[in-house]
């Protein structure tokens, strides 16, 4: 057996070279979903920032100004009462789907009922239904309920998908908890109420932040049904944004300041609950 010498240097085997070139593969797929992710949202953000002739060009360093978000708060444009309206709208709608979506999938997982399983199907089939096909109907149904250009419309609107996506989510967190948790909770004295608020919605409190993060972001971001049901006096900031122009145009430094407008909710909510939403997906989905 030929002795190797401590200062030769060692070929890497075939497998090692294998995996040193899968491992390249992987941060550059890596670095590559991330510019095309992050580029973008840098863009519009430098885009904020920049004078309308500067909003043009493709400056990385230029003097920053913060007359865009002067601009959006100020007249013509005013973006306060449509922040308010979309506040309105999202929050009214977390604080509907919630409850119901969770009261529901706690029915749908704990009883047993005759056509339990095709109502499970029948929400989930909501899901693949194309706006623009209920579109017609809804409007033609508000009209004549009066409330077309309402918040409360918007928020009817909202629930039709928000609602069936927190049953079926909310289901599977149910689904996944042992029923013997509830059954210890039901010796120790708790009716059904109480171990539903006491035991186990603390347990599936993931699965119920994620609802309400999808919520909250499906009603605020929403633009379509806005478009067709809103005028002038529910207009939200999705609706608002598409209208900021000039003499010559979209003013786009103005878009790109409102549009950072409307992703600063979603950017802080998304740092406090981080945690919970990764585990609220992972968990409803496999269990």
């Amino acid at each position: 057996m030929q002795d190797t010498f401590a200062g030769t240097p060692t070929r890497p085997t075939p497998k090692a070279r294998r995996y040193t070139l899968a491992q390249g593969l992987e941060t550059f797929g890596t670095l590559a979903v991330i510019f095309f992710v992050a580029f973008p949202l840098l863009w519009m953000l430098l885009t904020a920032f920049k004078t309308p002739a500067d909003s043009f060009t493709p400056k990385i360093f230029f003097q920053p100004t913060l007359d865009n978000f002067r601009a959006v708060f100020s007249d013509p444009v005013w973006l306060g009462s449509h922040v308010w309206i979309s506040a309105l709208v999202s929050f009214l709608t977390v604080a509907i789907t919630v409850p119901l979506g969770a009261a529901a999938a706690y029915v749908i997982s704990r009883h047993r009922f005759r056509g339990r399983e095709t109502l499970t199907l029948l929400i989930l089939i909501t899901q693949f239904v194309p706006a623009v096909v209920v579109a017609i109907p809804f409007f033609t149904l508000f009209r004549t309920l009066n409330l077309i250009d309402t918040p409360w419309g918007l928020i009817i609107l909202y629930l039709s998908f928000t609602l069936p996506y927190a049953i079926w989510l909310l289901r599977g967190f149910f689904d996944a908890l042992p029923i013997e948790v509830e059954e210890a909770s039901f010796i120790d004295g708790c009716n059904e109420f109480q171990t539903l608020r006491l035991v186990t919605v603390p347990l599936i409190m993931p699965g119920i932040l994620v609802s309400a993060v999808f919520a909250f972001i499906s009603a605020w971001n929403e633009f379509f049904f806005a478009l067709i049901m809103a005028r002038s006096n529910a207009q939200t900031l999705p609706l608002a944004i598409q209208g900021i122009s000039g003499a010559k145009g979209p003013q786009w430094e103005q878009v790109a300041a409102a549009s950072m407008v409307v992703m600063v909710p979603i950017l802080i909510m998304s740092l406090f609950i981080r945690k919970y939403f990764v585990e609220g997906i992972t968990v409803g989905a496999v269990k």
